[in-house]
């Protein structure tokens, strides 16, 4: 006769465990299948075959839960908590902390062995690999394959291992020596390196020099410009004038008023040849001055219309007529907040005597050396890039019947900046730059 097999444990379940396991299975994970499992092998007569058949599972699965619950109850069916890989415990000395600490600070070259030698440093600090994947934002996997590496092969382990192929002509060290000498030194004679006068420095071909910067983001014939300003008001000037950004006063507009001086009518000593397919707009590079104009300008910062007047001189005159004009334009029951800078013009006697006339208005003056936070500079950018940089102009009045035109056309379409940082933010930024070049001179 062919064996039948050791018989299947009976189940018998309280009203308590009937009830947990029925609420359990409803649910869609691999705690109800067992719940399923047990349930249906504690109706009487349940073979595992027949409960097997039933649920569409195999013998074996059957026969373990129904043993695992007759052992050990509800708690059986749970997954025991798995205590993963151990890692691998780290310690470093003074002189490998000294060195990790000097690759990690790296601001600009060698970002993978910075990254890699923070790692460690978190690591050595006690703290788990997922902590310190969470807080460098790097894989799990990436941390515990240097934590492993340095524990085996300490600081030698950070360094890239040789690849197959030929081997690399230029060391990390060379490139390091490059991006420093690029960095903190200047070539003797010139401000600035070339890939030629540092090929010749480092012994490196001028095509390996390039690769270097390319690679390290180093543009050394490129400057930019910028101005700190002095103001002894700077942090109330730029929460005032923020603060009108962002909250404008009820009952009033806000106009950010400033003048373009010195507009010139330029026309070119031969026609302009236009564009053509394959072939980009062509002008000579000598031109005809034909005089000067300036342009007062008042953006109004809730809809983005401007109150424009162009002037022949630009005097404490014209910058009363201005307000003659921006007074006319706005209605009579609004208050108006203007936003000016600092030239001499905006603070003469004759202004202060008639901004006193007309209490409704009220002056915001812009730090010194910061009209960047005057929003009307940034549209008088739009201007000369739309109108007056590739223009050709024979006369005066000609230029500003285009401005005045180019004008009523964009208030046909006015649209307003949105000022997005907050003077907080604007400050902070300002103290991390001035921490930044604090010590060289500033």
């Amino acid at each position: 006769m062919a064996s039948r097999g050791p018989s299947a444990v009976a189940i018998e379940l309280s009203a308590g465990e009937r009830a947990r396991l029925i609420g359990v299975s409803a649910e869609s994970s691999a705690l109800a299948a067992r719940a399923r499992i047990v349930l249906a092998c504690a109706e009487p007569g349940a073979s595992n075959a027949r409960v097997a058949r039933d649920l569409g599972l195999s013998v074996a699965t059957v026969r373990r839960w129904r043993a695992a619950f007759a052992r050990g109850g509800l708690d059986a069916l749970l997954d025991a908590p798995r205590g993963g890989r151990p890692k691998a415990e780290l310690t470093l000395t003074d002189s490998e902390r000294a060195a990790l600490q000097r690759w990690a600070r790296r601001a600009k070259s060698a970002q993978v062995l910075a990254m890699r030698a923070k790692i460690v440093l978190a690591c050595a600090e006690g703290m788990s690999n997922k902590d310190v994947a969470a807080e460098l934002g790097v894989n799990l996997t990436t941390v515990s394959k240097w934590r492993g590496r340095f524990v085996k092969l300490r600081l030698d382990g950070l360094m890239d291992e040789d690849r197959p192929g030929r081997p690399a002509s230029i060391t990390l060290e060379q490139v390091e020596q490059v991006v420093v000498a690029t960095l903190e030194e200047t070539p003797k004679g010139a401000t600035h390196w070339s890939r030629a006068s540092m090929a010749q420095r480092s012994g490196l071909s001028k095509s390996t020099i390039g690769r270097i910067w390319r690679d390290f983001g180093l543009k050394p014939h490129r400057t930019e410009t910028f101005k700190l300003s002095t103001d002894p008001l700077l942090v109330e000037k730029v929460v005032d004038i923020v603060g009108l950004y962002h909250n404008p006063p009820e009952r009033a507009v806000v106009l950010c008023t400033d003048e373009k001086s010195q507009i010139q009518a330029l026309d070119r000593s031969q026609p302009v040849l236009p564009m053509m397919p394959g072939m980009p707009e062509r002008r000579t590079h000598d031109y005809a001055r034909h005089g000067t104009t300036t342009l007062f300008a008042a953006f109004d910062i809730a809809d983005g219309t401007v109150i424009g007047e162009p002037h022949r001189q630009h005097r404490a005159t014209e910058f009363k007529k201005f307000l003659i004009t921006i007074d006319k334009t706005v209605p009579a029951e609004l208050d108006v907040h203007l936003i000016c800078d600092n030239y001499g013009t905006h603070k003469t006697p004759a202004i202060k005597a008639r901004l006193a006339r007309h209490p409704r208005f009220h002056m915001h003056f812009t730090p010194t050396g910061s009209s960047w936070i005057n929003q009307v500079e940034r549209w008088f950018g739009f201007l000369a890039d739309q109108k007056i940089r590739r223009g050709a102009h024979k006369s005066v009045q000609t230029l500003e019947n285009d401005i005045r035109a180019w004008i009523n056309d964009w208030n046909n379409h006015p649209r307003p900046f949105i000022w997005t940082k907050t003077a907080e933010e604007i400050l902070e930024s300002l103290a991390r730059f001035c921490r930044r070049i604090s010590g060289v001179g500033h």
